[in-house]
């Protein structure tokens, strides 16, 4: 990449977020009617995701050129008894799907890529097996494959360890209002990421489940499904936090339309640690938007905001002070070990990077260029890029592994940060 000669300024808007279309996605299938989602998110994950319940037998139409997705929703009844799924690198996809074949009649095989098979699942498939699924994992250490056997879920009461991932509990939830019994789910351990937990409570009930928190570890879902009907997904707030990390580097001012206070987003908390970094944040009826320069670190927790820490690790690099990113131990278990390998790659350019079991403390010195490893992870890439904004001669490995959650990412940047294009792949250019 060739660095910004100037503060970037514009306005853009992300696509659709990842984490909502696969949630809608999920019970819009198990929802009596058709549903019409919008605003979906075109990606590796989402795509993922409506193959894998095509699998089930659910009826989907998808237009990805128009963000635009109609469910023929199966009322709670899984309509293959027999499937095999291929979850590729979507955690997302084998962890909701894993928990929604217990509402099936028949078996099940779900199946990733080498790096999900190294993924701990055990706490999911251990929840279902108190609920009287055969659920079993096949790879050392309780990871992927999946198989599960059931005869259908009657539903009841389960814990769910969440010290690993929130998408346990997700998943778990998520079939709980088509159970006969209805469900209630006890939240054991140390809970991880639990804006999601809130995410998944209420696109269930944009749906028209009755789900209740009934304190802080735990939820009573009532019986009786889901409804069809239009839902409309806003922009990725993960994904925002790039551009918004650009205008924090640059000393700039970007916009990130269709943002909002009450976003169903955890990650829109990502403005307030630019906020404590040094930046202005204003919000509109318009969107979030963030100017000047992130000045100074600070030591933040990141448990709830946890898949910006590389983000927010690379504006640490140019603040004017060390910055300590703590309570993330879980994001060793991402798509690729977020703290480790992001130590490693933010050393060599350089940086002083102090690594601990649950975060690691960076501490800003002289940089130079380096051609960078993505580890195959979506976020790694997109972070990583902008160093590049800074610094001469950053090279980012297979770029094109941002396809997972955000293919049109390097157009998108490079547009926005008027970035001279020239050499890059074709593919990786913004249109004419």
């Amino acid at each position: 990449m060739i660095p910004s000669s100037a503060p970037i300024v514009g306005t853009v808007r992300p696509p659709g977020s990842k984490s909502i279309t696969n949630r809608a996605l999920v019970c819009a299938a198990l929802a009596k009617g058709t549903s019409r989602l919008t605003g979906v998110l075109d990606s590796q994950d989402t795509r993922v995701m409506a193959e894998g319940l095509r699998a089930l037998g659910i009826g989907l139409e998808s237009d990805w050129a128009g963000e635009r997705i109609t469910v023929h929703g199966c009322d709670g009844r899984i309509p293959a008894s027999a499937a095999t799924l291929d979850c590729a690198a979507s955690g997302t996809t084998m962890r909701f799907l894993s928990a929604i074949c217990g509402l099936g009649h028949g078996r099940y095989h779900l199946d990733g890529t080498p790096r999900m098979r190294q993924r701990p699942i055990g706490d999911l498939l251990a929840a279902l097996r108190g609920l009287g699924i055969d659920a079993t994992a096949e790879s050392p250490g309780d990871c992927p494959p999946v198989v599960i056997r059931s005869a259908g879920l009657a539903g009841g009461a389960t814990v769910v360890h969440g010290s690993t991932s929130s998408q346990f509990a997700s998943g778990l939830a998520m079939a709980g209002p088509c159970m006969p019994q209805g469900l209630e789910i006890t939240f054991a351990g140390t809970l991880v990421s639990t804006p999601y937990l809130e995410m998944t409570r209420r696109v269930m009930t944009a749906f028209g489940a009755d789900c209740h928190a009934t304190g802080p570890r735990h939820w009573r879902i009532a019986a009786g499904g889901y409804t069809g009907g239009d839902y409309r997904i806003e922009p990725d707030a993960s994904a925002a936090s790039y551009f918004l990390a650009a205008a924090a580097l640059t000393g700039g001012r970007v916009t990130v339309a269709g943002l909002s206070r009450d976003s169903l987003q955890g990650d829109v908390d990502f403005c307030t640690a630019l906020e404590r970094m040094g930046c202005t944040v204003g919000w509109d009826d318009s969107g979030v938007t963030v100017a000047g320069r992130a000045a100074r670190g600070i030591d933040i927790d990141m448990n709830a905001i946890s898949d910006t820490v590389p983000t927010l690790a690379v504006v640490a690099l140019f603040a004017g002070s060390p910055t300590t990113i703590r309570n993330v131990a879980h994001i060793r278990d991402k798509e690729t070990d977020r703290i480790g390998d992001l130590a490693r790659e933010l050393v060599r350019l350089g940086a002083r990077v102090h690594e601990t079991h649950d975060g690691l403390t960076i501490d800003p010195v002289a940089l130079h260029g380096a051609e960078l490893s993505t580890y195959d992870d979506h976020r790694m890439a997109m972070s990583l890029a902008l160093v590049g904004l800074r610094i001469d001669n950053v090279v980012i490995r297979d770029p094109a592994c941002v396809g997972k959650t955000f293919p049109g990412y390097w157009a998108t940047l490079a547009t926005l940060a008027g970035l001279d294009t020239a050499g890059w792949p074709p593919a990786f250019r913004p249109p004419a």
